[in-house]
């Protein structure tokens, strides 16, 4: 962290980079709900892929972590001087 005090030359702030680590991160959890539903044999349909988690709340996840990004990018950073 020591390298990050100073970033005079940066467009980005330290706060602003912190934060956009969270959104990355969010929007990894997102990814990793919408993971699962396969069918242990190929022949017979598993509509597990069709549940709540897969169809709406990982895609509601991975939205609010671009959202946050986007916040991320654009709030403005603090001068610390």
């Amino acid at each position: 962290m020591k390298e990050l005090d100073n970033m005079e030359g940066f467009a980005l702030g330290k706060e602003n980079l912190k934060l956009l680590v969270i959104g990355l991160v969010i929007i990894i959890i997102g990814f990793i709900l919408m993971v699962g539903g396969k069918a242990s044999n190929p022949t017979v349909f598993n509509t597990e892929i069709f549940s709540f988690r897969r169809i709406t709340l990982a895609p509601m996840v991975v939205l609010f972590g671009f959202f946050f990004e986007i916040y991320a990018i654009i709030k403005k950073p603090k001068s610390e001087k």
